[in-house]
């Protein structure tokens, strides 16, 4: 009877041990990405939500409490309502239109006969530079008196166009090379999603007799609704984080046309030493991203269709 009653015993002991040895070869595959994280990620966050509250001199060190002034003052400042209205421009810019661009892109691909792959490789080509080489192209394709965009302009017989010094041009010229630099990530899953596609319900839609554009809008926009949601909130973090072009091709201006929140924090932190202030700003960037990705998900997510 005892051999028996220490036997179910020994059983469970041998498998909680046997959990606990996976659990630890878990964690031991996870160390290294926690102690990235934990350097990279973690503690800068803790360290500028400690320095937000503090007043620092130009080489970075704690000079005195500040309490919630940094905030105060940064929602008292005309200058963050300004980044902030700037910033929801550039998203409404980009982020649609960078969408829009990345499904037509990936429709044309996947129904277009010879020369698939010759457009494959054109339309997926942004993904391969980086911010600083994007940017300086279209710097060159921007310039006012040599650039391309102006010769076209005075071909067709209009006036020259100040792409970029011009505070009612800038922004819109910024979104449009940020648009294209953007475009190679949503084309390229946008074509894999549509390429994934049930075919046995696209060819039931055409059997009923659905035209190609009723196919497009009440069969394969629904099955595309979890690829195009997630593309959503990525590209709006993605846009409120925009700062390597912007630097390059404009610095915030001009007249702070294009100041976004990130330039703002740059400007704060590195320019002018105010490391407080700066992040008292990155805080409360990273506050309104967590709200908007929130409400994306409150509301668009609703409206994902998963088969």
């Amino acid at each position: 009877m005892a051999s028996s009653a220490a036997s179910p015993r020994g059983a469970a002991r041998s498998a909680r041990l046997r959990r606990w040895r996976e659990q630890a070869l878990g964690y031991a595959f996870l160390a290294p990405s926690l102690a990235v994280f934990a350097v990279f990620l973690f503690y800068p966050m803790i360290r500028s939500v400690y320095l937000s509250f503090q007043l620092t001199d130009p080489r970075g060190r704690v000079a005195a409490y500040a309490g919630w002034d940094n905030y105060t003052g940064m929602l008292q400042s005309s200058a963050f309502w300004n980044s902030l209205l700037v910033t929801l421009k550039f998203t409404l810019l980009t982020v649609p239109a960078g969408l829009a661009l990345g499904l037509l892109c990936a429709s044309l691909v996947h129904s277009a006969g010879r020369g698939r792959s010759a457009l494959r490789f054109l339309f997926s080509l942004p993904l391969a530079m980086s911010v600083s080489t994007a940017s300086i192209i279209w710097m060159i394709l921007y310039h006012p008196s040599l650039g391309m965009l102006n010769w076209l302009l005075l071909q067709l017989g209009l006036g020259p166009v100040q792409w970029l010094t011009d505070p009612g041009s800038a922004l819109g010229s910024v979104s449009l090379m940020t648009v294209w630099m953007n475009s190679g990530f949503p084309f390229v899953l946008l074509l894999a999603a549509i390429q994934g596609l049930d075919g046995d319900v696209l060819d039931s839609a055409r059997i009923d007799g659905a035209s190609g554009w009723r196919t497009f809008v009440s069969v394969k926009l629904p099955l595309l609704s979890p690829t195009l949601f997630f593309l959503a909130v990525v590209s709006v973090m993605s846009a409120f984080q925009s700062f390597g072009q912007i630097h390059i091709l404009t610095k915030g201006g001009p007249a702070g046309s294009t100041d976004v929140l990130v330039y703002s924090i740059y400007r704060e932190a590195f320019v002018n030493y105010q490391f407080g202030t700066g992040s008292a700003l990155a805080i409360v960037l990273f506050a309104i991203m967590l709200l908007l990705t929130l409400l994306q998900f409150l509301v668009l997510g609703k409206k994902v269709h998963y088969q």
